[in-house]
């Protein structure tokens, strides 16, 4: 159903997670390593995670490699309340941008949108064509991070959600469409009302796609996102402890808040975010977490949400920067693997699953001492 992007869930064990949190339409998902029979493999994958754990791979020093770039756009405010709201939020992002020394472009907070009449040939603001322009002019296919923050607005029709901007409004289609030929990592964090059908259109693989809520049929204005730009640079939300706050962590803490808002006061929640970084399609609530994994699974898929969020970071600790982002994706690519091997344990039996996890903490403890 289009206004629905929500996973139906499935119960599985409790994995071993640092934070609590998530939610698709499912199961209790699988994790941990538990105690394993295969005793005399033990202290080999020991000492090969001591040696992940307790070195840094190798980057050139003193040099930041952190080249994301965020684009904030800012859609048509209406009232003046919620136009000193959405430039209070597009501040809290550039002092996370210039934080994390990243190249930040903002769209919607210059001159006003003026229609053109009869009467003057002052020209009209079109943001929904300086945005294409602005997607259009970003490289393609590059290990460098992509965010786009959307901050406003939204509606639902039954069929498409619209992202109101100043001139024609933008739908997940038409941005479906313009980031079609992009293979670089993508966020996309829809923060505005009725957002949820934006996951639908925009979810694929190497993408973390987030609304502000759980279908396109919750129309009231949204808290989740001045949550989350003040989320994604604070160090409270560094829920592992690893020095950097990621956009999974962000995003948990971000719907938190937004719950125990509408909790204090006596108020029934009309938001309820979601996130989708496995390319599915369906979005997962933060109540599906605990810790940073996921203890829900989709009845629809096999594959969790939260692992990728959790490598997309704006404000990354001095050993991440220094990282090459070439480095860092292979790294992200091993963890991926291990992640899904994790989750077929079960199946596998454990005799497979320890010849299999062995070369891939070879590969990345490589990477970590080399």
């Amino acid at each position: 159903m289009e206004g629905i992007t929500m996973k139906q869930p499935h119960k599985t064990s409790q994995s071993t997670g640092r934070l609590p949190a998530v939610q698709k339409t499912g199961t209790v998902a699988a994790g941990g390593l538990g105690f394993a029979p295969i005793l005399s493999r033990i202290p080999f994958l020991v000492a090969v995670l001591l040696l992940v754990v307790c070195t840094t791979p190798r980057a050139t020093a003193g040099t930041s490699t952190n080249a994301a770039r965020l684009l904030v756009i800012v859609g048509a405010a209406g009232e003046a309340s919620f136009s000193s709201n959405f430039v209070q939020q597009a501040g809290l992002w550039r002092e996370v941008a210039a934080k994390g020394g990243v190249s930040m472009t903002t769209l919607g907070l210059d001159e006003p949108a003026v229609p053109a009449t009869q009467e003057t040939d002052t020209p009209r603001v079109d943001d929904l064509q300086r945005l294409h322009s602005l997607i259009q002019a970003e490289p393609t296919d590059t290990p460098q991070e992509l965010w786009i923050v959307l901050i406003g607005h939204g509606t639902f029709d039954g069929k498409e959600a619209l992202f109101n901007l100043r001139g024609p409004d933008l739908s997940g289609s038409e941005l479906a469409a313009w980031l079609k030929p992009f293979r670089r990592p993508i966020a996309v964090i829809d923060t505005a009302s009725a957002s949820a059908p934006f996951i639908n259109k925009l979810a694929a693989t190497n993408r973390v796609i987030i609304s502000a809520t759980r279908s396109g049929h919750e129309h009231n204005a949204t808290r989740f996102g001045r949550c989350l730009a003040e989320a994604i640079a604070d160090p409270r939300g560094d829920l592992d402890q690893d020095g950097q706050t990621s956009l999974l962590e962000a995003f948990l803490s971000a719907s938190f808040q937004v719950a125990e808002f509408y909790k204090t006061e006596g108020r029934m929640a009309t938001e309820h975010a979601l996130i989708d970084d496995n390319g599915d399609g369906f979005g997962t609530p933060a109540d599906w977490f605990r810790g940073l994994r996921p203890v829900k699974k989709s009845k629809d898929t096999g594959v969790l949400d939260g692992l990728r969020a959790h490598q997309f970071h704006l404000v990354r600790s001095p050993d991440e920067a220094r990282l090459s982002p070439e480095v860092r994706a292979r790294r992200d690519a091993l963890e991926a693997d291990i992640s899904k091997l994790r989750e077929s344990r079960v199946a596998m039996g454990d005799e497979a699953y320890f010849a299999r996890l062995e070369p891939l903490l070879l590969d990345l403890a490589r990477i970590y001492k080399d």
